[in-house]
């Protein structure tokens, strides 16, 4: 058996955004901006516990030019520690690759140099060197599921030493769900300004206008067959501004949601992990399917994919569409 390569002898596993730790080279890689800026600002957190002098310097990887790492690297007149923080990896210049692949065997052991990329296959030779050398890899891969999503609401709330209950991480996923920002910034404005367990409640109190949840409280209330309950929920709403692209969005994320948990009846059903979604959806699903034959549901489908083209530019009257797909799918309840 041959020996194995530096690489893969000394590569590290990796790591998320809140378990860093400092080193001469880290790797911060992956697509959510959010949790790379997080990682990056926890790094620059511990190294000033270790010394408050610490220097930032941040460098620009697509404008970079050869020689810019060593300067920065440089010790300081005063002798200061410093965390050099190479932004935007993923469209680095042939001048950085060369750069950090000669800087990372003879890293300053003083100096810390965080290397954040995006994602894609630009600078693979770097990566392979910072990976290669057993630096740390932390890990920031997009949040696009609903239980990753709820996962890091909950997350959040726990590391405030706050409490939200299921409904109201399920309100506060529907309402920002698709911004990953204005979730954690809606994170932080509840434990700021509430006392006391956050709850659905607390959340519509705060978010409920919003799109996202208007078009949820309108899937509710279709999937439940209250058809008229559902079509003023949705007038109302466009007559407020909402847009019915995501209004139809939000009925075919609810009927999916539906169609995934049924599709495990009577197959000895099937974890939350393996649908791609959280408990409670599952949970909840499960409630409202007791209302929907296989039949019912099928037509319901078929009518949001039909509202689903025209409200994008296959119909003459985006408003009608959508609202004929809520009354229909109210009225296969139960068929």
């Amino acid at each position: 058996m041959p020996a194995p390569t530096r690489s893969s002898s000394r590569s590290s596993a990796a790591t998320a955004w809140d378990d860093v730790r400092l080193a001469p080279v880290v790797l911060v890689q992956g697509p959510e901006s959010l949790l790379a800026e997080r990682a990056v600002d926890a790094l620059v957190d511990l190294a000033r516990e270790r010394d408050p002098e610490v220097e930032k310097v941040e460098l620009e990887a697509a404008t970079y030019q050869a020689g810019m790492l060593t300067v920065a690297a440089s010790p300081s007149l005063f002798g200061e520690a410093k965390v050099i923080v190479v932004t935007g990896a993923e469209a680095a210049t042939d001048a950085l690759v060369a750069d950090v692949v000669d800087y990372v065997p003879v890293a300053d052991p003083a100096t810390t140099v965080v290397v954040v990329h995006g994602g894609g296959v630009r600078g693979k030779r770097m990566l392979d060197a910072i990976k290669g050398s057993g630096a740390p890899l932390v890990a920031v891969e997009a949040i696009k599921k609903d239980s990753d999503k709820s996962a890091f609401v909950t997350a959040e709330f726990r590391r405030a030493r706050r409490r939200i209950d299921a409904g109201g991480v399920r309100a506060l996923v529907e309402a920002l769900g698709n911004d990953l920002r204005e979730l954690a910034a809606a994170c932080s404005q509840l434990v700021t300004d509430t006392d006391g367990t956050v709850t659905e409640q607390v959340v519509d109190r705060y978010y409920g206008g919003r799109v996202e949840a208007t078009g949820f409280r309108v899937a509710d209330a279709a999937v439940a067959g209250r058809a008229g309950e559902a079509v003023a929920l949705l007038r109302h709403a466009l007559a407020t501004g909402a847009d019915p692209v995501p209004l139809v969005a939000a009925l075919a994320m609810k009927l999916r949601a539906l169609a995934k948990v049924g599709a495990m009846r009577g197959r000895g059903g099937a974890s939350a992990k393996d649908l791609g979604m959280a408990p409670w959806q599952v949970d909840r699903a499960r409630r409202e399917l007791a209302g929907w034959t296989p039949e019912g549901l099928a037509t319901a489908i078929i009518a949001v994919a039909q509202a689903d083209a025209e409200v994008k530019g296959a119909g003459r009257d985006p408003v009608f569409a959508v609202e004929r797909a809520v009354l229909t799918i109210a009225r296969s309840h139960g068929r």
